[in-house]
Parts: C-alpha cells; sequence; structure tokens
C-alpha cells in the first residue's frame, strides 16, 4: 500500500524550501516494508515535482529515525541526464540505489540486513543550481524485520544446586517456541527472553541419551543436538581404570622418548650414546 504525502508550504519550513513553490510536489512511500535478516530488501520511493525539464546537479539522500535531521545513511549526486548518480554516502557498500532519480525514483536497496537495520527511513530529493529545491518524505518508511529460527547456543552445564541442566538459546522474529525432545522425565524447564532471543533450561537431568532442542516460528525451524552421559560406577568400571592407565603410560613413554631426542639434539655430552 503507498500513499502521497501532502506538501507542507515555505510558510512554514522556510529554511527547508528556500522558496521553493510546493505546487506540483509529492513523495510516495509504503509505511512499512518488512525485510528478513541476512538478505536483501528494496525500500520504495518515487517523487513528482513541478518543473517540466530538469538537467542540472540532482541529489539523492536516504536518512534514518527522523525527517530533516536524521542521520544520513546514504547519499549520492548525479550531475547531469546523462551522468550516474555517484555515491558520497554509504555505509559499507550496503546501500545501492535501485530506481533512477531523473526518473523520479530514489528507490534504495539494502544488502545483508541485521537487526540493527530496524528503523524509520526517510528519502529526499535535493534539485541544485538556479532552482534549489528540496523536497523529503515527512513520515517516512518503517523497516521491519524478521528471521527464521536459528540456535545460536545449546550446552549442558551445572546448575547454582550442582545439578546438570540442558540449556538451550535461539534468535528469532517473531520469538521463536522452544521444545526440548529426548529420555525425558517429567523434567522442570524454565524459559527467559530477551529482544530477539530466548532461553529454556531442562532441569534436573538424570537420564542418559541425546537430548534435541527445536525453535519454530512462522518462518521455519531449527533444531540443536546435545548427548548427556554420566559415569557410572559398577562391575565394569575396573575395565576403563586399566585403560586409562595404560594410556598413560603410552603418553609417559612418548614424553620420555622425545626428551631424549631433544637431549641428543641439543649435544651437551658428547660422550653420551645417542641412537
Amino acid at each position: 500500500m503507498t500513499f502521497s504525502l501532502k506538501v507542507i508550504g515555505p510558510a512554514n519550513f522556510p529554511h527547508l524550501f528556500q522558496g521553493a513553490s510546493s505546487k506540483g510536489w509529492s513523495m510516495h512511500v509504503p509505511s512499512e516494508v518488512v525485510g528478513e535478516v541476512g538478505k536483501s530488501v528494496a525500500l520504495p520511493c518515487t517523487f513528482t515535482h513541478p518543473h517540466k525539464m530538469y538537467d542540472k546537479a540532482l541529489t539523492t539522500i536516504w536518512r534514518v529515525r527522523e525527517p530533516f535531521d536524521g542521520s544520513v545513511v546514504f547519499k549520492c549526486i548525479t550531475q547531469s541526464s546523462s551522468d550516474i548518480c555517484r555515491v558520497t554516502v554509504g555505509l559499507k557498500n550496503r546501500y545501492k540505489l535501485l530506481g533512477n532519480p531523473r526518473q523520479n525514483n530514489l528507490s534504495l536497496q539494502i544488502e545483508n540486513l541485521n537487526w540493527n537495520d530496524t528503523n524509520r527511513y526517510f528519502c529526499r530529493v535535493e534539485f541544485s543550481g538556479d532552482i534549489h529545491d528540496k523536497y523529503e518524505s515527512r513520515l517516512g518508511i518503517h523497516l521491519r524485520l524478521v528471521a527464521a529460527p536459528r540456535i545460536i547456543n545449546i550446552s549442558v552445564q551445572a546448575g547454582q544446586d550442582h545439578d546438570l541442566r540442558a540449556k538451550c538459546t535461539a534468535e528469532g522474529e517473531p520469538l521463536p517456541t522452544l521444545m526440548w525432545a529426548g529420555p525425558l522425565s517429567g523434567n522442570a524447564t524454565s524459559v527467559s527472553s530477551t529482544g530477539h532471543q530466548i532461553t529454556k533450561e531442562l532441569q534436573h537431568l538424570s537420564h542418559d541419551g541425546k537430548y534435541t532442542c527445536v525453535a519454530t516460528n512462522s518462518h521455519g525451524r531449527a533444531e540443536g543436538t546435545v548427548y548427556f552421559y554420566k559415569f557410572k560406577a559398577g562391575s565394569g568400571s575396573w575395565i576403563m581404570i586399566l585403560l586409562y592407565v595404560a594410556l598413560g603410560i603410552k603418553f609417559m613413554a612418548l614424553l620420555v622418548i622425545l626428551g631424549i631426542g631433544a637431549f641428543c639434539k641439543g649435544g651437551r655430552y658428547r660422550s653420551f650414546n645417542c641412537l
């Protein structure tokens, strides 16, 4: 859905319009655009102006947060109708002009979206030379981000009361729902969230096996797995002890061999017979 912004006359903001007539000006932008984290999004912006012909310098500007005084994230200038719009401001080259300002199109593309891109964006056009007309959208475009779930951490940790618990943290928008699957036996759970992240703990682990955390929202599904095994003493435990002792002996023998090799290379005692 698009709408036209009614221009405010120069009597209201003389420092912005600098004597330009409001007749024939309009700016067309959507109220909201939805983008997905990690992908690209287009912010549409078209305008009309009262001049039949214009072939002098034209400047395209995009701001964030608020009109007229917000931070400039993109700016390009085209000197004539045959000139490309040369970028002078563009954060880390993630911004790309999609439209042609000479054809009244200031549409912008933002690549590799991240959570910090959530904001309100305002497009602006400036005619230079003898005209000095300037016009900017006053309501702007709200960029809303969504994201499929992503597991960012899964582990088994010791709690404050020394019991073991499985912990799973995921992010997404809308906030994902987390579910644990595995050899559960009525384990208590706790859930906490902040921003776009949610954490769910599976408390008092007592059963060995594979525990899987599943995160879902309207844009997708993700899962992560952790394995939990407790050491159990029993009739076969002596076999494990012997195995660890054998490995320890081999490790010590390796250290002795390496030490002799280093001693021989040093050549401190010629009388020592090194093979």
